[in-house]
C-alpha cells in the first residue's frame, strides 16, 4: 500500500462528514446526561458535606463508579460533538475546519483519558 492510499484510509477513519450519525450521537448523549447529571449533583453534595474518606467509600461502590465513568465519557463526547458543530458552522475554510475539528477531538480525547485516569487513581488510593 502506498503512502497516499494509507493517508486516505486514515482520513476516512477520522472523517468529519457523518451528519446523521453525529446528530443522533449528540441527542443520545444529551438524554444520557440528564439522569447522570442529577446523580452528579448528589455526588457533589456528598463531596462538599462529607469527609473525603466517606465520599470515596460511597464512590467506590460498583454502581457509583460506573455512573461517574459513564458521566465522564458522555460529557466529554457530548462536548466534543458540540464544539465540532460550532467549528463546522463558523470556520469557512475547509482545510482549517478539518484541522480544527481533529485538534479539538484530540484535545477532548486527552482530557477524557486524564479524567478517567484521575478517577482510577482516586479509587485505587483509598
Amino acid at each position: 500500500m502506498d503512502y497516499k492510499a494509507w493517508v486516505e484510509k486514515a482520513a476516512d477513519f477520522f472523517s468529519v462528514h457523518s451528519g446523521s450519525g453525529h446528530f443522533w450521537y449528540q441527542r443520545v448523549t444529551a438524554v444520557a446526561l440528564v439522569p447522570l447529571s442529577i446523580w452528579l449533583l448528589v455526588l457533589l453534595h456528598k463531596a462538599l458535606n462529607a469527609p473525603y474518606a466517606d465520599t470515596v467509600a460511597w464512590l467506590s461502590s460498583p454502581f457509583n463508579t460506573l455512573a461517574i465513568i459513564a458521566w465522564t465519557v458522555a460529557v466529554v463526547y457530548h462536548a466534543a460533538l458540540g464544539v465540532q458543530v460550532v467549528i463546522e458552522d463558523y470556520v469557512s475554510t475547509i482545510p482549517v475546519r478539518h484541522l480544527a475539528i481533529r485538534a479539538t477531538n484530540l484535545t477532548f480525547l486527552v482530557l477524557g483519558i486524564a479524567a478517567l485516569l484521575a478517577i482510577v487513581i482516586i479509587l485505587l488510593a483509598r
